[in-house]
């Protein structure tokens, strides 16, 4: 699991601000460089690109441990250095989808009559930017988020097998082959609950992103 948090992680803080800077920045070089990023990224399997970044952050420039694992609680950069190519194999997909999402949603947010209304009443653009148009594109993409989780946890076993992290997706993949059928039916148990906490978490989300949705 520390591999699918590191991932989201990894999505949210960069796809977020590349869709909204592509937005602000529409048509400019900042925008082309975004989109076809975004495009590359989609069309990369996560296993392939795991495999890219261990010859080059590992084997080519030595950054970076090829396989094991350390802890986080035990030593937290020891933890970090283990997972940060495999988190960044397994969220590229996912930076990119909502690096496109946010570009979206924030252009058509931007045509709308509150955002001329904000603007007409001389306030800054970063305020119109993030408390008004930005606010309201994270709600489409908090849904993508949550409906992604369960690519995440499915891509983890690959992730986790090609550089063999110990976690939920490895254990799946040793069950299975060695037909432990309890302790698949326990992981299909603990991921289904795990992505309906998930998908509950999000309808929370919505009610701070959006106050209309609130009740009471």
């Amino acid at each position: 699991m520390s591999v699918v948090c590191l991932s989201l992680l990894i999505s949210v803080l960069i796809g977020v601000p590349a869709g909204l800077l592509s937005a602000v920045y529409r048509n400019s070089w900042v925008d082309h460089a975004a989109r076809v990023l975004t495009l590359v990224s989609l069309s990369m399997p996560s296993f392939w690109l795991g495999l890219m970044l261990i010859i080059l952050f590992s084997l080519k420039l030595n950054l970076l441990p090829v396989v094991g694992y350390t802890s986080v609680v035990t030593d937290v950069w020891s933890g970090l250095r283990f997972l940060i190519l495999p988190s960044c194999a397994l969220g590229t997909y996912l930076t990119a989808l909502l690096a496109r999402l946010v570009r979206s949603s924030v252009l058509e947010i931007l045509g709308q009559e509150y955002i001329r209304t904000a603007r007409a009443k001389g306030l800054r653009e970063r305020v119109v930017l993030f408390r008004h148009a930005l606010r309201n594109a994270l709600i489409p993409a908090v849904t993508v988020m949550g409906i992604n989780m369960g690519i995440l946890l499915g891509g983890s076993a690959v992730i986790e097998t090609l550089f063999v992290l110990p976690g939920v997706g490895q254990l799946v993949i040793t069950a299975l082959y060695n037909r432990d059928l309890p302790v698949i039916q326990g992981l299909i148990l603990y991921i289904s609950v795990l992505y309906v906490l998930i998908n509950l978490v999000v309808d929370l989300l919505y009610t701070y992103l959006d106050p209309r949705l609130r009740f009471g």
